[in-house]
């Protein structure tokens, strides 16, 4: 599937519009499934319960934040800065250590 720069979450993002956004995510899961948040900066934004199947995070700023229950599968996180970032359980960390230095798609651990 192509990445795209399109929709309400994704432009939400990329315009900064971190308060809608986040009012937003505490009433439904933000759907950013193949979003294309290259150098976007995340930082504030609440992506706990985010869909990221299949997003590109490239360079993208996602220091401190909580992905503890996102969806991450087949997302990428080339070269971003991840200091403080919760991840999945079920993310190994050699998973996010490929992505981060190689651009590898995330992978996680089913039951």
């Amino acid at each position: 599937m192509a990445l795209t720069r399109a929709g309400e979450w994704i432009r939400m993002l990329l315009d900064e519009d971190i308060d809608a956004f986040n009012a937003r995510a505490a009433r439904e899961r933000p759907d950013l499934r193949n979003a294309d948040l290259r150098g976007a900066d995340l930082r504030k934004a609440v992506l706990r319960r985010a869909d990221l199947n299949g997003s590109h995070l490239r360079l993208a700023d996602i220091r401190g934040v909580d992905l503890s229950e996102a969806d991450l599968d087949g997302a990428s996180i080339n070269e971003a800065q991840i200091s403080g970032t919760l991840f999945p359980r079920d993310l190994p960390a050699d998973e996010i250590t490929l992505s981060v230095w190689k651009g590898t798609r995330m992978r996680a651990r089913r039951g």
